[in-house]
């Protein structure tokens, strides 16, 4: 009986195991995984994150006004700034650089705070970051799918004009629209429309014409990458079967080929953002930019490089706050999206 107990009980055993659901893990639970791998990614997200918040939050973390002055203490800096950089001399010391550690980054040349400005200045990289892709995503994707679809004459046509907008340098062209821009919305009659953009771009810090300079210029690289995918899956069989069942051309666009090809489309725009960061940031090094006293990383970079030998630290913090949100743009971001993209795919 003992015998036939123990059979029974390896039994049960074996018949428990088999009616035991293995615990699987979600697809974005994979995908989490993976990522985590990549510590490189985990770094810049953490970065980029952190710069939204900071961007977000820019009033209650900023010491101070991002135009407020005190011009008894232009060019101050505080006593750490003087250990690093061992050319600038404390006046104490027979030099030249007013110490005062109310300014944890120092002040520059009109007595701004330099940390609450590079806080502030976060929102104008940032919103280049979201803006141009939103414009390259809007006209690029629309106009790589009607090229590609239509195909023939249609598609000839639109790729003479991507040429033609590839014939100019890029930087050239958003100097030369917001050189226009500037010009012609500077001085206008009260009421007209020009007028009206004029004031809203002032509203905004004039951060409207580099939407627009961007925007305009920003597109073209992701048209031809969309058309291509568009050429290489429009003939598959399922695009086939939808014909044959009657689905519209727009519906095969929109909800057929579009989700089939957002994959490359997608990490090939986030691989940009770094280049629209650089344009805003060029534009306001070489006075194109925002209006003043609106802070923006390459205006400060700008203001700072007249004395740069005198007080290094005026230009070399807007930079490293440049570079750090430049750089996790090409690994994380990138590294996110593949990883999210994969899921979708899967």
């Amino acid at each position: 009986m003992a015998v036939a107990q123990g059979k029974q009980n390896v039994s049960t055993a074996g018949v428990a195991k088999l009616n035991t659901r293995p615990k699987g893990e979600s697809l974005w639970f994979d995908a989490w995984k993976r990522l985590r791998r990549n510590k490189l990614a985990v770094v810049g997200g953490i970065i980029i994150i952190l710069a939204i918040l900071m961007a977000i939050f820019a009033q209650q973390l900023a010491p101070q006004g991002f135009g407020d002055q005190v011009l008894a203490d232009n060019n101050a800096a505080p006593a750490w700034v003087l250990k690093i950089f061992p050319s600038m001399v404390a006046k104490e010391d027979g030099g030249y650089v007013t110490v005062s550690n109310r300014y944890i980054l120092g002040a520059d040349n009109l007595g701004r705070d330099l940390l609450s400005r590079i806080i502030y200045g976060a929102r104008v990289s940032l919103l280049v970051a979201f803006i141009g892709p939103f414009f390259s995503l809007s006209i690029g994707i629309v106009f790589g799918l009607i090229s590609g679809y239509a195909g023939g004459r249609v598609d000839n046509l639109m790729m003479r004009i991507v040429d033609i907008m590839y014939a100019f340098p890029t930087l050239l062209l958003i100097i030369l629209l917001m050189a226009f821009f500037r010009s012609s919305f500077s001085h206008t009659t009260p009421g007209t429309f020009t007028y009206v953009v004029g004031q809203l771009d002032n509203s905004i810090g004039g951060m409207l014409f580099i939407f627009i300079g961007i925007g305009i210029t920003s597109w073209m690289g992701l048209a031809r990458l969309v058309r291509g995918q568009v050429l290489s899956i429009r003939e598959k069989e399922f695009i086939e079967a939808g014909r044959s069942l009657g689905v519209n051309t727009r519906g095969l666009m929109f909800r057929h080929i579009l989700p089939n090809i957002l994959g490359p489309v997608i990490v090939s725009e986030t691989l940009t953002i770094p280049t629209y960061i650089s344009y805003e940031a060029f534009l306001s090094f070489i006075g194109l930019g925002v209006n003043p006293p609106t802070p923006s990383w390459g205006a400060m970079i700008s203001d700072a490089s007249r004395s740069i030998s005198t007080y290094p630290n005026q230009a070399i913090f807007p930079a490293i706050a440049l570079f750090l949100i430049m750089f996790p743009s090409t690994s994380s971001v990138t590294a996110c999206a593949t990883r999210l993209i994969l899921v979708c795919a899967a």
